[in-house]
């Protein structure tokens, strides 16, 4: 019964949420896996915060200290200083020419901006987008179609067939 009451502890301190910005992170995975679920945070840059944070990135991350939480929270929020330019996934902005690393909503914000950039400025790519083709080069010969089905649909014939075969067998 003893071995039972410190785990019973445990979950009671156990925070189910950890908020990051406007992102809220579970809490009963490990630091480097919650981190990585936010957007503009990869594998990579979790092991990075961990190490910085001198946190076992193995760890349960509701299970630790509110001290290495915030912690966290501050290395993360502060990210862009604390790396190199190269780590950084927005290097050289177009309008301000500063590196900086977003993260949440700020990266999809972003995004959505540099994409409405280049459709107004007809570049190519954003020629693309605006006709809703492949941006990257991709083969759109054979893949990428969007104009409902081309081939033949057996599954709808044998349909129609069983239903003529029933209006017959009916008169």
């Amino acid at each position: 019964m003893s071995e039972e009451e410190p785990q019973e502890q445990e979950e009671d301190e156990l925070q189910y949420f950890v908020r990051i910005g406007q992102t809220d992170l579970d809490g009963t995975k490990s630091v480097e896996r919650s981190l990585s679920e936010m957007n503009g945070i990869g594998r990579r840059t979790a092991r990075i915060i961990a190490q910085k944070a001198d946190v076992d990135r193995t760890a349960t991350f509701g299970a630790l200290e509110e001290s290495a939480i915030d912690q966290v929270v501050e290395i993360v929020e502060n990210y862009a200083e604390e790396v190199p330019d190269w780590l950084n996934n927005r290097q050289k902005d177009f309008y301000t020419g500063e590196t900086s690393h977003e993260i949440g909503n700020d990266l999809q914000l972003t995004r959505q901006h540099d994409i409405n950039r280049m459709k107004m400025i007809d570049s190519y790519k954003g020629v693309r987008h605006k006709r809703g083709q492949k941006v990257r080069g991709q083969r759109t010969k054979s893949t990428g179609r969007t104009e409902g089905t081309i081939g033949v649909n057996v599954e709808e014939i044998r349909e129609e067939q069983a239903e003529e075969a029933a209006a017959e067998d009916d008169e």
